[in-house]
């Protein structure tokens, strides 16, 4: 790039997007950088997001990714990351009561004592970079050497360069130039790219309540043939939070509880409204724990692209769409939804980077 100092734009600031972001900070070192990052959510994380309790009096609760599990392979090849957020305390090995868990041999689990969201946080302030939360893309215009990025509150900026780690169909609905970029094999591998999709539920309680449960992680089959006729549970996981953590009785606060539904229930209800299918969570809710406390306050969110259930194809961890101006995509569609994938993907747009950085 020619331009001095070259502009560099990372739109989303999940996992993926705060990982390359900080990898290229650390790869240009002091060259002349400056690194830009837009969400269109109100604050860091996408689908690492921690939610804060409508009151300081309770915990706060994890709504998307609820911790981080490792193959033995992945842990020996990414150890320094895994070592740095151990060292900077943003993880701790989760060591608390687990139910219903399928675990793979040699795996190492990892947990948030922060909330998940302080892993993107933790990245995000390593790369220095600029975040405009709230600012979400409408469209990409090729201007000579530059991508115009537009925004959907107004107005446009120019850059040298524009990684993309929003969901695959969201990039696909992007104004402006894309379709011409695109060539047809491209189209056909973006647009074979699918996701699961899930609610999630948090209910906050005050100082000294009892959940009844004694276990901080349950999962539960998808499938229930004797509760529910065959037909998918509406709940497959949760989690009282203080316990996952390992920070109960932290500060005096009240317990939450967290619940994700299943993908067939997900699927079932995407389209939607969450305050329609909120009603229907708790009615399960209730069922499965009885003699769980009157909250002090509720959050429901629809994660409509949860996680990918079908990648694309063949790609190395992201793709190219167009060099000059460079313009590339990346995040879990173009590896796997978990830690491991979105780094492997980081560090894959990395390489795409330094080719003409």
């Amino acid at each position: 790039m020619s331009s001095s100092p070259s502009r560099v734009l990372v739109v989303g600031a999940g996992l993926t997007g705060s990982l390359f972001a900080c990898l290229l900070r650390r790869k240009l070192k002091d060259r002349k950088v400056h690194i830009v990052v837009w969400d269109k959510a109100r604050g860091a994380g996408g689908r690492m997001s921690t939610s804060r309790p409508p009151d300081p009096s309770s915990h706060s609760a994890d709504l998307g990714a609820q911790y981080i599990s490792a193959t033995r392979e992945y842990a020996r090849s990414h150890r320094s990351f895994y070592s740095e957020l151990l060292a900077a305390g943003v993880l701790r090995p989760l060591d608390c009561a687990v139910e219903g868990l399928r675990h793979k041999d040699g795996s190492v689990d990892y947990v948030a004592p922060l909330g998940m969201s302080s892993v993107v946080k933790h990245f995000l302030l390593q790369s220095g970079a600029e975040l405009f939360l709230e600012h979400q893309v409408s469209g990409l215009y090729r201007r000579g050497a530059s991508w115009e990025v537009r925004s959907k509150r107004g107005g446009s900026h120019k850059f040298d360069a524009v990684l993309l780690t929003i969901p695959v169909p969201q990039i696909l609905q992007l104004e402006g130039d894309l379709p011409d970029v695109l060539s047809v094999e491209q189209m056909e591998l973006l647009g074979g790219v699918s996701y699961s999709s899930r609610f999630a539920l948090a209910l906050f309680f005050p100082p000294g309540a009892d959940v009844g449960v004694p276990w901080a992680i349950r999962y539960y089959n998808n499938y229930n043939n004797d509760d529910n006729g065959g037909k998918p549970n509406v709940i497959c996981y949760a989690a009282v939070e203080p316990r996952k953590h390992a920070t109960e009785g932290d500060a005096g606060r009240g317990p939450s509880l967290v619940v994700h539904t299943g993908a067939p229930f997900g699927l079932q209800h995407v389209e939607r409204d969450v305050e329609e299918v909120r009603p229907i969570i708790l009615q399960e809710l209730k069922r499965l724990l009885p003699s769980l406390p009157q909250p002090i306050g509720i959050k429901c969110h629809k994660w409509r692209y949860s996680q990918v259930a079908s990648a694309v194809a063949g790609c190395p961890g992201h793709m190219t769409l167009s060099e000059r101006p460079l313009l590339v995509c990346a995040g879990d569609a173009f590896t796997h939804s978990n830690f491991d994938g979105c780094l492997a993907s980081a560090l894959s747009a990395l390489d795409a980077f330094g080719e003409v950085m």
